[in-house]
């Protein structure tokens, strides 16, 4: 069978579970339970056929193994937050809330669902691009391998110093001045965690399209579609979580205005109290 007529019917099948258990429970979770491990069975699903074939899967095995370590160590962070126990994103909660029932079920249908679903197979299909040309894996490889190692370090580091504050957070009676997370990665980025996760994605994409390059095609090709959506789909959702935390915390308004949002940069200069 056609390795990526494979991944369409493992994609289809993880869509129908998540709808339907979204019915049965009424609760909208369940692709970001699947969200560390779908990705993982896309992407193996096309090392494990270029192996079956015989074709030189250096690059393919490299790729699954680089998701597989990414969907380990976010299946982890998931589960210690309580993610498997069904708990349901605070997000969907307020966003139902705002919507009529049939409105927030449309809106689970196409978005939640079949869009969330859809953008796990795009960002898993530079391992197509790998697959169909199966060249010798190369320094370019080795190198955005290694980059993709590093943001994984640093999202890694950046949800441990988040998990840190909020046990303390937590032991300090559920408040904690100023109420959010201010150092360590947060000192330069509101959202390393996010900046990490998306860029070890754009690694992931150029490892496909050094494959492509190898055999005569172009750095640019329609497998960017992936990142690019996913970095679309991490604007938005960063924009109404922060919308929901500014509402919570005073503070919060001058850390936008001092942090950069997601790329880590130097923290801007506070303003100056104003004389009399």
């Amino acid at each position: 069978m056609d390795p990526l007529l494979l991944v369409l019917l493992v994609a289809g099948a993880a869509s129908a579970f998540c709808w339907i258990t979204s019915l049965i429970t009424n609760e909208t979770s369940w692709v970001d339970r699947l969200w560390s491990i779908v990705p993982v069975a896309y992407v193996w699903i096309f090392a494990v056929a270029a192996l079956i074939e015989g074709a030189d899967a250096t690059r393919l095995v490299v790729m699954a193994l680089l998701v597989t370590a990414w969907g380990a160590r976010l299946t982890f962070n998931f589960a210690r937050k309580g993610g498997y126990t069904g708990m349901e994103d605070y997000r969907w909660a307020i966003l139902r809330a705002r919507m009529k029932r049939w409105q927030f079920q449309v809106f689970n249908l196409l978005f939640i669902v079949l869009f969330q679903n859809a953008l796990l197979v795009l960002i898993s299909l530079p391992a197509y691009i790998a697959w169909q040309h199966p060249v010798p894996f190369n320094g370019w490889d080795a190198a955005f391998a290694v980059l993709f190692a590093a943001f994984l370090v640093g999202e890694t580091v950046a949800d441990q110093q988040q998990w840190d504050f909020h046990q303390a957070k937590k032991a300090a009676g559920g408040t904690l001045e100023p109420g959010f997370l201010t150092t360590g990665l947060f000192a330069y980025s509101r959202h390393p965690n996010f900046f990490f996760e998306q860029a070890q994605w754009w690694a992931f994409y150029a490892i496909g399209a050094v494959a492509l390059v190898a055999d005569g095609g172009s750095w640019l090709n329609w497998t960017i579609a992936g990142a690019a959506l996913l970095t679309v789909l991490f604007i938005g959702s960063t924009i109404f979580t922060e919308s929901i935390t500014a509402s919570k915390y005073s503070a919060y308004a001058e850390y936008q205005r001092t942090t950069s949002m997601l790329v880590p940069l130097p923290r801007r200069r506070s303003k100056a109290p104003e004389t009399a």
